[in-house]
């Protein structure tokens, strides 16, 4: 069983910049796609972004290209996402996910991740 930990979630002004971690535990992490959701309160969870097992194909959702970037260190079992540039908009719970099934696709629906963590909290002032 795969388990997902958020964290770096926090507080800040709307232009200013927040580094999430998600570490991996309890499965091949390294043959797995990853990716970042996020739910708004009264919304549906969303696609944020997506790295494929080896690093080499992302996938971003329109709202945050350019801004986000998404990474991932197989050696330490953690995957990363930097954002930059953050509008109150990106305020939302960020949750990591698992893709098991699908190491050469870079999903972005829900569906198509199997193991998710908790979450961690982003809230953006402005």
């Amino acid at each position: 069983q795969v388990q997902l930990v958020e964290s770096g979630g926090g507080l800040v002004q709307a232009g200013g910049s927040l580094r999430l971690s998600c570490a991996a535990s309890g499965g091949t992490f390294s043959r797995y796609t990853m990716g970042w959701f996020r739910q708004a309160p009264g919304k549906e969870r969303e696609f944020v972004a997506g790295v494929m097992w080896n690093g080499r194909s992302t996938n971003y959702a329109d709202s945050v290209k350019g801004r986000f970037t998404i990474s991932r260190d197989n050696a330490k079992n953690t995957m990363y996402l930097q954002m930059n540039s953050l509008k109150p908009e990106d305020a939302a719970v960020y949750y990591c996910a698992a893709d098991r099934d699908r190491p050469l696709v870079v999903g972005s629906t829900t569906r198509w991740y199997e193991y998710w963590g908790q979450g961690t909290q982003v809230t953006v002032s402005s």
